[in-house]
């Protein structure tokens, strides 16, 4: 019976989110999802991964990926970029796989002000297999039991793909930053069904953050003493996805090579949908070869509980270089003082 409750929690949670994008805890590192703004705002060369494993205690499970490299171009003052995504449900093998083009421009408003704007277009496919679902119709919920037929008459494997439209824009000086973007700007239809609409929701975000100095240290590495970076970070991200809102409040510390951080994601005022998710606890090294690594571990404070759905496990990876003439390596001084993951 408690097997079958769960599963029951989870088809409705599954039917809530059909309509809404996977989400990232660690989404500053997987920066083309969030905003194409963010194309290029290394002014390196970047390659990153990123995987999710959400609810991982459940019968079936929601599994994500993204891959993406960007690079800098400093002679038009413009990033580019490409973007893998791919999610996985289980229950009915639904995948939905994205390949996208981002662009990002750099404006120079004024002494370490800068304002970018980037947009993104993407060819998205979808892929679903019905015949292992259930529906209202075969749960008897007072024996606690599922019938094998439920009286629904279509095929089971379905295929359907679209394109899709983000853009976005990020003001940021060397010890703040602020960005808004827009996903899904055509509401695309994403219905398996001939002659049936179901559109994707629009999705707009606000984020943004500031940081803090804690003075640098010394490294001893046996060899020389190398300088340490120590500071605190305080951010933001709001997110609207009808009818659904979500606001992420975190903090991390850096202290190099080290960073800790911690995260609500929720939305504490009280409106007409609960959504107190969980707490998200961040581990992240950043080494001096241009790697950074991040793991994170979401705390389920909602009503699906942490024993029965066992958090979600997410982890990111990155390498960022020099590509090109060296001497370009001088004019690097606009980095985003933004989170790293």
């Amino acid at each position: 019976m408690k097997k079958f409750c769960v599963s029951l929690v989870f088809l409705l949670a599954w039917g809530l989110s059909l309509g809404q994008d996977i989400q990232y805890s660690q989404f500053y590192a997987a920066p083309l999802y969030l905003n194409p703004a963010f194309t290029g705002s290394t002014e390196l060369t970047r390659i990153g991964a990123n995987y999710r494993n959400q609810w991982p205690g459940l019968d079936h499970s929601f599994v994500s990926y993204s891959a993406y490299i960007d690079h800098y171009m400093f002679d038009i003052n413009s990033g580019i970029g490409l973007i893998i995504n791919s999610t996985r449900e289980s229950q009915s093998r639904l995948s939905t796989n994205e390949v996208g083009l981002a662009y990002s421009y750099k404006l120079h408003l004024g002494v370490d002000t800068y304002l970018r704007f980037g947009g993104q277009a993407s060819f998205i496919a979808r892929d679903a297999y019905f015949g292992d679902l259930i529906f209202g119709s075969q749960l008897d919920i007072e024996r606690g039991y599922i019938d094998d037929f439920s009286g629904e008459l279509f095929l089971h494997d379905y295929k359907h793909s679209f394109l899709d439209y983000n853009f976005g824009m990020l003001f940021h000086t060397q010890m703040f930053w602020l960005g808004i973007s827009g996903h899904h700007l055509s509401e695309p239809n994403t219905s398996f069904l001939d002659g049936n609409i179901s559109k994707l929701p629009m999705k707009l975000s606000a984020h943004g953050g500031i940081k803090f100095n804690l003075g640098e240290g010394m490294i001893n590495n046996y060899y020389s003493n190398t300088r340490q970076e120590r500071s605190a970070f305080f951010a933001f991200n709001f997110k609207r996805q009808d009818p659904f809102n979500q606001l992420d409040l975190g903090a991390q510390i850096f202290i190099e090579p080290l960073i800790l951080g911690v995260w609500y994601r929720g939305f504490p005022v009280k409106y007409q949908l609960p959504n107190n998710e969980s707490i998200v606890g961040l581990l992240g090294v950043v080494l001096n070869n241009g790697i950074d690594i991040g793991y994170s571990y979401d705390f389920t404070s909602s009503k699906l509980t942490l024993g029965s759905s066992a958090g979600a496990h997410e982890v990111s990876i990155r390498y960022s270089f020099l590509y090109g003439d060296p001497k370009q390596r001088n004019k690097r001084s606009t980095i985003i003082p933004c989170f790293r993951f």
